[in-house]
């Protein structure tokens, strides 16, 4: 960190960095010469086919939510049975969510591994009061934060046993609709590498200390004040958010964000589940919940098929159909056929990081061109068999205009690689105009099993061809050619995190043509309106550190294509960038670790 007064003592994160340490069967002729030939197959043909049952909605939300309430014995007891099993299983099987009726609870420190979330089940955070901690620290990992992914934080009130608690995490790991009684530090103990992340409708009474985070995300929240910034802290709806000021110190601020509505979330209404669904906001700045009562409509649990690890694509196909939203319990779900999404305002939501599988290179997930469909709090797990995408929002050239109702992809993260080998060409198409991806991570594996240039092949995380599509909170990383490739028009990205692929055997193999390496994030020559806010590229090629980037950015040099607050960073000098953005902005050189800025482009 510089020595800027507003800024923290913690060392900066310099040299060796971030994670690594580490067919058919044939059919039978037709015999149409033989007499009576195929006359059983012709009744069998005239007799009308048998409805499947319709499925039951609601139900029993499976062995891996856990629910408390104020009376439940032994709480802490159970919440560190799960920690122990979850703290360093990255990328194990476990899938947890703990959810807490509303009431006030006692002593409590929640540690959070991997693949676990924890809610409350109010309508309002203030419903579910805990005094005690939903700690998150990275003592498994030498004190690095760098690899502390997938866990979640949501509607809970906290009042910290010392005033202030550490949610020490990086990508893929929301902090929502949370209400923190005193400060927040977002650092891990000791004050390591971190490389978060991301807040949303929330309240921190105190003041946010990010220390050792190189970047961070925060939007439609209040906060009591914010101590320093890394590299890139970009704010959006923030009361009390520091004023804008990059890159020194490098805060991004936008008084309001321009369209948000909020997640989905699971709630008790006395006895019964429901899920409610928050309304859009335009411009909105602090949190949706401010009077207690968040805005929006609510669901019964009967609305839902609450669906179990094994069920197949056609049963969660055949639940849409019926008119029933799904709600995936935590587990693992390997799909043999694409889960179509055909009905305007279908909810798609997972507790538990509940993850999908394509098999057999299948798309895990479509969405039809019709308005209103939620898809929230899922991970996509590509498999062996290359998949042409894993997630489509809109068909090829959808059109319709959905901006009073649009879709919205919250919360829902893509992994390529890791957990063992996978392939896809694009991670995640959005086609329907209008889509507000709100906080994803979309991941080719630089460590774990099944990772190499070709082993986990993925050309493209993020692709955009509908117009007026909004990104609030997009981190993509590590893609063998483009991270994002911005088609459509009028296109808004409010915060971006990017690392290019580490694994890069030479610079022949991330030649793009006449130019040295394909940009982070790319938006098409023939787009003339598009704009972004604080966005960052870095670059850590340590299987050859010779590799030269020419760039982080491209775009058309078009007074209509803006951006503001842009940077690149080479990371102990493992690569080099030429520019920031075009030809535009100072190269990176040495080992030091500093980014090079450029403020407005054009």
């Amino acid at each position: 960190m510089s020595s800027s007064p507003t800024q923290s003592s913690a060392p900066e994160p310099t040299g060796v960095r971030r994670r690594a340490v580490l067919g058919a069967a044939a059919a039978a002729p037709v015999l149409a010469g033989l007499a009576g030939a195929g006359s059983a197959s012709a009744a069998s043909a005239d007799r009308p086919r048998r409805r499947p049952r319709a499925l039951p909605g609601g139900g029993d939300l499976g062995p891996n939510v856990i629910v408390f309430d104020p009376s439940t014995a032994n709480i802490q007891g159970r919440l560190d049975e799960i920690f122990r099993q979850q703290e360093s299983a990255q990328f194990g099987t476990g899938r947890y969510a703990l959810l807490f009726k509303p009431g006030t609870y006692n002593g409590l420190n929640a540690q959070l591994g991997f693949y676990t979330s924890i809610a409350g089940l109010g309508l309002s955070p203030d419903d579910t009061t805990i005094n005690g901690d939903v700690t998150v620290d990275a003592g498994w990992f030498d004190g690095n934060a760098t690899q502390n992914f997938w866990r979640s934080a949501e509607n809970l009130a906290l009042v910290p046993v010392n005033g202030t608690n550490r949610w020490a995490v990086s990508q893929a790991a929301p902090f929502r609709r949370m209400h923190i009684r005193g400060g927040l530090n977002l650092a891990p103990d000791g004050y390591g590498w971190a490389s978060g992340g991301y807040i949303a409708d929330s309240r921190i009474d105190g003041q946010v200390g990010p220390y050792s985070q190189q970047q961070w995300y925060t939007r439609d929240s209040s906060v009591g004040g914010w101590l320093n910034a890394v590299w890139n802290m970009v704010f959006s709806g923030v009361e009390g958010a520091p004023a804008q000021s990059f890159p020194d110190p490098p805060y991004t601020t936008l008084d309001t964000t321009p369209v948000s509505r909020e997640k989905p979330f699971l709630y008790l209404d006395g006895e019964e589940y429901r899920v409610f669904l928050p309304e859009k906001r335009t411009d909105a700045r602090g949190v949706s919940w401010g009077n207690g009562t968040p805005r929006g409509t609510s669901l019964p649990l009967s609305r839902f098929y609450v669906a179990r690890p094994g069920v197949p694509a056609a049963t969660l196909n055949q639940a849409l159909e019926e008119g029933l939203n799904l709600l995936l319990t935590p587990g693992i779900y390997h799909l043999d056929g694409t889960v179509e999404v055909k009905r305007a305002n279908a909810v798609v939501l997972g507790l538990g990081y509940a993850t999908l599988i394509p098999d057999n290179g299948v798309t895990a997930l479509k969405v039809a061109d019709v308005d209103g469909v939620r898809l929230a709090g899922f991970l996509v797990d590509a498999g062996p068999v290359n998949s042409t995408t894993l997630l489509e929002v809109g068909p090829q050239g959808a059109s319709r205009d959905h901006s009073a109702n649009p879709t919205t992809v919250q919360d829902v993260f893509i992994r390529i690689g890791g957990a063992g080998p996978g392939k896809a060409t694009t991670s995640m198409v959005i086609n329907s105009r209008h889509t507000i991806v709100d906080h994803t991570w979309v991941w080719r594996a630089d460590h774990g099993d099944g990772v190499g240039w070709e082993t986990n092949r993925a050309d493209y995380g993020v692709v955009v061809n509908g117009d007026d599509v909004l990104a609030t909170g997009l981190f993509v990383e590590h893609f063998n050619k483009y991270d994002v490739r911005w088609n459509g028009q009028r296109g808004r990205t409010v915060f971006f995190q990017n690392e290019k692929a580490y694994d890069a055997p030479d610079q022949a193999a991330i030649q793009n043509g006449s130019v040295k390496g394909y940009a982070a994030y790319k938006v098409g020559d023939h787009v003339t309106e598009h704009e972004g806010w604080g966005l960052g590229s870095y670059c850590y090629y340590n299987v050859n550190p010779s590799i030269v980037q020419h760039h982080g950015f491209a775009a058309p040099n078009r007074s209509g294509v803006r951006f503001h607050g842009l940077l690149v960073v080479s990371l102990g000098g493992n690569g080099q960038y030429e520019c920031v953005i075009n030809d535009t902005g100072a190269p990176t050189s040495g080992t030091s670790t500093v980014p090079s800025t450029v403020v407005s482009y054009p």
